[in-house]
């Protein structure tokens, strides 16, 4: 799963700086940043919560309580779901000027509003293929089949990238067609390739429109998660009422720092949180709470092993890493240092967040919707707080960084928030274990980001100042990769971080083997 992910981020990294590399930081960016979030938001407002709090937890229960092994029940949720569906997409398309409007109604620069309505209509058909997608995704994860839901976003990067290779040799009146049916066909790649697999573990699909009594219950559960999500839609139509209204190309830096702030959690804690989750809703089902906790407890000490370090050097190198990836066109630079200090003053809430989503998979293990909507209305009114204060406070170009600085501060809170509902719910916590992970890991992240960072300085004082600011930016990241993450993971095995030592265990074994290569060699 982890290597799926990664090629998935490395795939997305690519077409993100592709995005920004042909669209820039403009009016026309904005838009298609809008336009490209609201399937993504009317999905999670209407389904998309309802999917990931609701469905493991009842397919992996129907599998053991069902003669059938839950075929049937599988059957009505596809059937049923997919009608929904139908009609929440043709009822958004109806929408889409309100939604639209809801956005960019106090944008900096009227035509952005036009160009997003007319891609929303092109974008807005996604909700349909999302949805499917993440059903058929959920039946695979029941299944224990985790790889292929994993791997299909990286055919959906892939054909977003064909279509922006086409955009660049299309006549200028049929580009905003070419870039949002191609954008849409991403989409629909990513679900259609899921099929295969289903029929590879065993499942075949046809439809079944009689009536489940548990689907009732489901129903109950998923109005909570319903309203999780939207709250967070809430929450992110002032961040980009906000980030439009400040300065042009604020909602692209906002979108862009928070998009490159979660591929080190979409590598490393979408595969844990993946993993636990059946784990966790069996546990939950066989009232085995202290297995419940052990997971909680192995989950939040690995996001801390594997999130902190790369926070910290994200930190220490965020003007470099946007310059690196944004900073193609020497038009662009400006942009692409704005998305890189956004993402640096932003890093200290990577593992925060993925702390908070695992509390909330904990919750929807033990079929509790209502908690996590609680902690998530907590976490929101904490975020639009903080980011009304942005106008008010800051200067207009730097409004966008204090949006970046108020998310991570929310999931801060909402994860304090959370760990002491879980305690409440659970009993005791192996609290001291997990501080005394976090940190041991925080120290040897300081010390090895401070010193990558050390070494380019002095690096700055002679040697680079004839080096152009692209090539700067990828020196210093070269030298935060060579030097900054041994430099953690060695410090973390003299403090004795234990969640590493699966990994250095493998690590020895490569270096014996190679060693062993060269004696023979020899």
């Amino acid at each position: 799963m982890a290597i799926a992910n990664l090629t998935s981020r490395i795939t997305g990294f690519v077409r993100q700086v592709a995005l920004v590399a042909v669209l820039g930081v403009t009016v026309l960016s904005d838009a298609y940043t809008v336009s490209n979030t609201l399937p993504n938001i009317v999905y999670e407002l209407l389904v998309g919560g309802v999917l990931s709090s609701v469905l493991i937890p009842l397919l992996v229960r129907s599998q053991a309580d069902d003669a059938d092994g839950g075929v049937e029940y599988t059957r009505r949720l596809l059937t049923l779901g997919g009608v929904v569906l139908l009609v929440i997409t043709a009822l958004a398309l109806l929408a889409a000027p309100l939604l639209t409007g809801l956005y960019l109604g106090n944008a900096d620069d009227p035509r952005t509003y036009d160009l997003a309505l007319a891609l929303a209509y092109l974008l807005l058909p996604q909700i349909l293929f999302y949805g499917v997608g993440a059903i058929l995704g959920a039946v695979l994860n029941s299944k224990g089949a985790f790889g292929p839901f994993a791997w299909a976003p990286v055919l959906n990067n892939v054909v977003v990238l064909a279509m922006l290779a086409a955009y660049v040799f299309v006549p200028n009146e049929q580009r905003l067609l070419v870039l949002g049916v191609g954008t849409t066909l991403g989409i629909v790649a990513q679900t259609l390739v899921l099929l295969p697999s289903l029929r590879k573990a065993g499942f075949r699909y046809r439809p079944v429109w009689s009536w489940d009594p548990r689907l009732s219950a489901a129903g109950r559960l998923a109005g909570w998660a319903v309203l999780y999500a939207f709250i967070g839609f809430v929450g992110y139509l002032v961040t980009i009422n906000v980030a439009a209204g400040a300065a042009t190309g604020g909602a692209t830096v906002y979108s862009n720092a928070w998009l490159l702030l979660q591929v080190p959690y979409g590598i490393l804690g979408v595969s844990v949180l993946t993993a636990l989750m059946p784990r966790m809703s069996r546990a939950a089902a066989a009232g085995r709470h202290d297995d419940v906790v052990a997971d909680l407890s192995l989950g939040t000490r690995l996001a801390a092993v594997f999130l902190l370090p790369v926070s910290a050097l994200i930190t220490a190198f965020g003007p470099e890493i946007g310059v690196a990836l944004f900073g193609l066109r020497a038009d662009n630079l400006e942009g692409a240092r704005t998305i890189g200090a956004a993402l640096a003053v932003s890093a200290f809430g990577l593992f925060p967040y993925a702390v908070q989503l695992l509390q909330v998979r904990v919750f929807y293990a033990m079929t509790d919707s209502r908690t996590p909507t609680f902690v998530q209305l907590f976490t929101v009114a904490v975020k639009v707080a903080l980011m009304l204060l942005c106008p008010v406070v800051l200067a207009p170009e730097d409004v966008v960084l204090g949006l970046v600085v108020a998310n991570s501060l929310s999931f801060v809170a909402g994860a304090l928030l959370g760990q002491v509902l879980l305690r409440r719910r659970l009993g005791r916590l192996p609290t001291r274990a997990i501080l005394g992970t976090v940190l041991r890991t925080l120290v040897a992240a300081a010390i090895g980001a401070a010193a990558a960072r050390g070494v380019l300085a002095l690096l700055d004082l002679e040697p680079m100042l004839a080096v152009p600011p692209l090539g700067r930016a990828w020196t210093a990241l070269f030298i935060a990769f060579v030097l900054g993450g041994p430099l953690i993971l060695l410090v973390m095995r003299v403090i004795r971080v234990r969640e590493t030592e699966p990994l250095l265990r493998r690590i020895d074994g490569i270096v014996d083997r190679l060693r062993a290569r060269r004696g023979a060699s020899r």
